[in-house]
């Protein structure tokens, strides 16, 4: 696109020649000599004007003096929107293709996209404009409502349910038995997991996350929760609404999340504990106890923020602390 295109596009004032070709959205401190970056400081202008783009999205209060730029009221945002522009969803043709395995009973809207090799199982029901990529595995009674994407080789077992516009990437499961075992004396036993997995709208799952049945009823991840890769949902738990949950992080069965809770990378929840709504779990940090006031949690156990940031600052104190202790001991000996 050239500059006036992308000034229109974001409702910008260009400050610069029109016809400059941009090659799409960079980074600030990209080499790419062809791209757009933007800048909401004086200090990332620096930055920007340093770098190889050739043109910047800039706030209203600041001016390029080497670059041509667009003004805009929230460059982060107008930068989405390039982004947002410049997307290539991964190319899947219209229709059912003829290696796909479609049993007879599912139902696919005529407008969904189904690529090579997929497979939908006994009683599946696929709503309108939804994409299923190659090699994913849509199992018996799942159902997907309008909109929905999954990629190649995700798998969704039985009984999961998506809602509108919800994003399974590739690789990820749903459906697979909880981890349930009793003890019998001399072996573990299996538990049979019988429940199902059950979506909301506008939710995204990452590449290689699991999510497990429930035994009896549903895993429940509500709507527009995203799931980084590489994470663990078992059996029985339930997440509420706008949740963000980074990647590695391990939920034990029917824990439950209320709305809005971010888990920080490599963070976890114990089996059966709760957290209320509106909580961050710092990365790493273990929530083994109930938490019941909203607020930022660090460490394991986590703790309040504050209490949580002392009790670390006197860990790394303890070798200094503990000689003071020895030397102590050995005065009052003597």
């Amino acid at each position: 696109m050239t500059l006036g295109e992308i000034a229109q596009l974001v409702n910008g004032r260009l400050r610069g020649p029109a016809d400059v070709l941009i090659s799409g959205p960079v980074s600030s401190g990209s080499k790419n000599e062809g791209g757009i970056a933007f800048a909401e400081t004086a200090e990332y202008l620096a930055k920007a004007e340093d770098s190889g783009a050739a043109a910047l999205l800039l706030p209203l209060d600041i001016e390029s003096a080497s670059k041509p730029f667009i003004q805009v009221e929230n460059p982060r945002a107008a930068f989405m929107v390039l982004l947002k522009h410049a997307e290539r969803p991964l190319p899947l043709a219209p229709g059912i293709h003829p290696t796909a395995v479609v049993h007879p009973s599912a139902e696919v809207h005529p407008s969904a996209r189904v690529g090579p090799y997929a497979v939908i199982e006994v009683g599946a029901r696929i709503g309108e404009d939804c994409r299923i990529y190659p090699f994913a595995y849509i199992g018996e009674d799942c159902e997907l409502a309008d909109d929905c994407v999954v990629f190649p080789h995700a798998v969704l077992y039985q009984n999961v349910s998506l809602g509108r516009g919800t994003i399974i990437h590739a690789g990820a499961v749903l459906g697979a038995d909880g981890f349930g075992y009793v003890w019998d004396g001399e072996k573990r036993i299996k538990v049979p997991q019988i429940g199902s997995v059950v979506l909301g709208e506008n939710c995204e799952v990452g590449a290689l996350t699991a999510i497990d049945r429930g035994t009896v009823d549903a895993t429940e991840i509500g709507d527009g929760t995203k799931l980084d890769n590489l994470v663990q949902v078992a059996h029985n738990v339930r997440i509420g609404k706008h949740g963000a949950v980074a990647a590695q992080v391990g939920l034990a069965g029917s824990a439950t999340l209320g709305d809005r809770v971010m888990m920080a990378g490599q963070s976890g929840v114990g089996d059966h504990v709760t957290i209320v709504s509106d909580v961050a779990v710092a990365a790493r940090g273990a929530a083994i106890q109930d938490i019941t006031e909203p607020g930022e949690y660090i460490g394991t156990p986590a703790r309040p923020s504050a209490e949580g940031k002392r009790s670390m600052l006197l860990f790394f104190k303890l070798p200094e602390l503990f000689a003071r202790l020895r030397k102590l001991e050995r005065r009052l000996g003597e």
